[in-house]
């Protein structure tokens, strides 16, 4: 029987037949039981990681729109930074790509699938990691990493936690209670977590902000050999404008809920007559006018 949102033809490839997934080069063998029972055609748009189309979110007795028309594209196997003063459309904008919010207009497609009405071929392939978001406090690290590797349905769980583990520097505390870890140990948990099954995108809001300068760029490191080594996209928010501009392939740039700039780091401040990515973000934050130089 045709599930809603699904699409089926004569030439429809079932999901077994993408190329096999693998985690720090430990097989994946499957991602959920929907891989053996719910066969896909790849929609036109399977080369972006994301695509937002003209959207628009306006919140109940809001004075204006959260998102007022905004497109971009994140690429498969690219790290694309999403910038923004407070109330840019940000958190509003992770959220329609995560499918916990209905945009009141506009489209986004997530690995070419819709993630409000396809969200069993999306949440499979898509994780999610924020400084905001706590893991369950009363379970240690590696109880808490066992648990989501069942239910992602991850093949190989010990071999993939154990890597993640040592990745992640997290060895010496794998019995330890995730409610007594420092805010940067649970930070580095929650990567480790987003990780588990091998996503082809990964969302990470604010990843090293409670991190020490040393570990921040371990992080950051881990988080690129590994995206190097799946074609991971990832989309990636952050106020540390350093970071961004050695980390991102790209950037998107919001401001009151629209599209205010996007291209590489270094291009994106040249154009706007910049020194610095920090200082067009402090620039756009005072409310000063922008010329764009193209």
């Amino acid at each position: 029987m045709e599930r809603e949102g699904a699409v089926f033809s004569s030439s429809q490839r079932d999901i077994s037949e993408r190329p096999p997934r693998t985690l720090l080069g430990i097989p994946l063998v499957r991602r959920s039981p929907y891989d053996e029972i719910m066969p896909v055609t790849p929609h036109p748009d399977n080369q972006s990681a994301i695509l937002v189309d003209g959207l628009m979110h306006r919140y109940q007795k809001a004075a204006r729109l959260a998102l007022d028309g905004l497109s971009f594209e994140v690429r498969r196997g690219e790290i694309v930074g999403l910038l923004g003063p407070n109330g840019a459309g940000k958190t509003t904008t992770i959220h329609a790509v995560l499918g916990l919010l209905e945009p009141t207009a506009g489209r986004v497609l997530v690995l070419g699938s819709s993630p409000l009405t396809q969200r069993h071929l999306v949440l499979p392939r898509i994780n999610f990691a924020s400084a905001d978001v706590d893991l369950p406090s009363n379970l240690a690290v590696g109880e808490c990493l066992m648990i989501f590797a069942k239910l992602y349905h991850v093949p190989n769980q010990r071999a993939c936690i154990e890597a993640l583990i040592e990745q992640f520097s997290l060895g010496q505390l794998r019995k330890q209670l995730v409610g007594t870890l420092s805010s940067g140990e649970q930070m580095r948990l929650k990567i480790c977590k987003a990780l588990l099954n091998a996503p082809e995108l990964l969302v990470l809001d604010e990843p090293t902000q409670s991190l020490d300068p040393y570990m921040a760029k371990t992080v950051r490191e881990a988080l690129r050999t590994i995206q190097r080594q799946q074609g991971l996209a990832i989309l990636h928010t952050s106020h540390n404008m350093q970071e961004v501009e050695s980390f991102c392939d790209r950037i998107v740039f919001l401001h009151q809920g629209k599209l205010l700039a996007e291209g590489p780091p270094r291009e994106v401040v040249q154009r706007f007559r910049s020194g610095t990515l920090e200082e067009l973000f402090i620039r756009v934050s005072e409310g000063g006018e922008l010329i764009d130089v193209r």
